[in-house]
Order: structure tokens, then sequence, then C-alpha cells
């Protein structure tokens, strides 16, 4: 789910993000990230906070209950991903990998990180 991807961006980097962090960090746009927290926020998941310099700037942060059903649902998740790249033998895995990387340059726009040929 969408949210999940939100929860484990919070939990990957162990601190608050504003919610234009979160986009970038889920390559989301704005609206579904508002859209999202909002959902998040009323199942008490996540709690956004004010900026004490900037009114127009919120911080979200996992709340206890949010924390514990990313670590709940994370090895699952992980089990499920195994699963799926184990038809694919050492160096099909390796493929995999350096495209997704290129993919991941390209999405955040790092110049030259799409140099694999083919």
């Amino acid at each position: 789910r969408p949210e999940f991807d939100l929860l484990g961006a919070l939990r990957r980097t162990g601190h608050e993000l504003t919610p234009s962090e979160l986009a970038r960090e889920t390559f989301s746009s704005g609206a579904a990230v508002t859209k999202r927290l909002k959902q998040l926020t009323e199942r008490g998941l996540v709690e956004r906070r004010g900026d004490t310099r900037d009114r127009r700037v919120a911080h979200v942060r996992l709340t206890d209950a949010g924390r514990d059903l990313v670590d709940g649902l994370l090895p699952e998740q992980l089990a499920h991903e195994r699963t799926v790249l184990a038809g694919l033998d050492s160096e099909g895995r390796g493929e995999l990998a350096t495209l997704l990387c290129v993919l991941l340059g390209r999405l955040e726009g790092r110049p030259g990180a799409a140099r694999v040929t083919g």
C-alpha cells in the first residue's frame, strides 16, 4: 500500500520529515502525500507538528503505533521480495541492481548516473 511507503520512509530515516521531503523520498506527488498523511494521522500512525519558525511547514513523525506496524510488517515484506527475486540467478540479480541504480539516478536527477549500455 502507498501508505506503507510513507511509513517506511519515516522509519528508514529515523527522524521527522516534512511532507515535501516525504514526497522526494517516495517519488510521490505532494497531493498524494497530503492525502496519505491525513489518513495515517487519522489512524494514529503519524503525528504532525507545526514548525516554530514557519507556520506553513509541518513536520511528520511516526507514532509508537506506526513504528510497531512498520516493524511488524517489514519481515513479511522482505520475505515476499526474497521470493520474487528467487527466480533470478546471481547474474540476473546483479543486472537488476545495476539497472535499478541507473533508474534511481535518473529519478533523482544525478548527472552521470545513467551509464549502462545495452
